[in-house]
């Protein structure tokens, strides 16, 4: 699916929120500091960044692909997905904490090895979607351009107001303990309707400040293949993008 570059968003306020690019450098907003680059498979690239005015803890991220920038997602000190917008529709779809029965939790995933999670987010548009499923660790690490990260397998149903089955999702990702997040890796989809489809976006390189790489806004690897299976990012918040 095609996405366009960056679109200016006025729902809630997100219009600030927004980065800028400059050039081929990527511009966190003001108030934010930028910490880190990664290049992923499948002609990806993120750009992490703080907020000053912001609860401790929370960091946005911002997806780009060939075609620019494509998807922002602010999620807080558990990984929980707070907000997201797509920048190729102007969705904005955040956390409905009160309708929310068991929050993701990265400490209970760090600490017992497996965290449970069924939350409701609602959007702009006037849908709501929720999202029951598992982060499990499975105790394998890997290095990554020097980035020590432990594997993550998941499974999840994503379930319209109505309670259909709209799609479901599983695979492996990666998390890093010392910067809470995690990364992709490969992840299998299927919508109810039976249609398959399946990504790889597991990160390449990592660039941190003063580093070679550090504020890309262009994707490095995987650029000349056609890519047509369905992103993860828009409809899978348990992972990098949001939870």
């Amino acid at each position: 699916m095609p996405r366009l570059a960056f679109l200016l968003l006025t729902a809630g306020g997100l219009c600030a929120a927004a980065p800028a690019l400059a050039g081929a450098v990527f511009v966190p907003p003001a108030g934010c500091t930028l910490g880190m680059t990664v290049q992923m498979h499948s002609c990806q690239v993120a750009n992490y960044y703080t907020c000053a005015g912001d609860p401790p803890g929370d960091q946005w991220i911002s997806f780009a692909d060939g075609e620019g920038e494509y998807f922002l997602s602010h999620i807080d000190a558990e990984t929980r997905w707070v907000e997201s917008v797509s920048l190729y529709s102007g969705e904005v779809d955040a956390l409905d904490a009160a309708a929310t029965a068991d929050s993701a939790s990265f400490s209970t995933l760090l600490s017992t090895g497996r965290d449970d999670y069924d939350f409701v987010t609602r959007s702009n548009m006037g849908t709501a979607q929720r999202y029951i499923g598992n982060d499990t660790l499975t105790g394998q690490t890997i290095t990554i351009d020097g980035v020590p990260l432990e594997q993550c397998r998941f499974e999840m149903q994503i379930v319209d107001a109505q309670g259909n089955r709209t799609a479901t999702r599983k695979g492996t990702q990666l998390i890093s303990r010392k910067m809470r997040l995690f990364f992709s890796g490969t992840e299998s989809f299927e919508n109810a309707y039976g249609e398959r489809s399946t990504s790889i976006d597991t990160p390449v390189s990592f660039a941190f400040p003063g580093e070679a790489g550090f504020a890309a806004t262009r994707p490095e690897y995987d650029c000349d293949m056609m890519l047509t299976d369905l992103s993860p990012l828009v409809d899978h918040p348990s992972k990098e993008a949001v939870k």
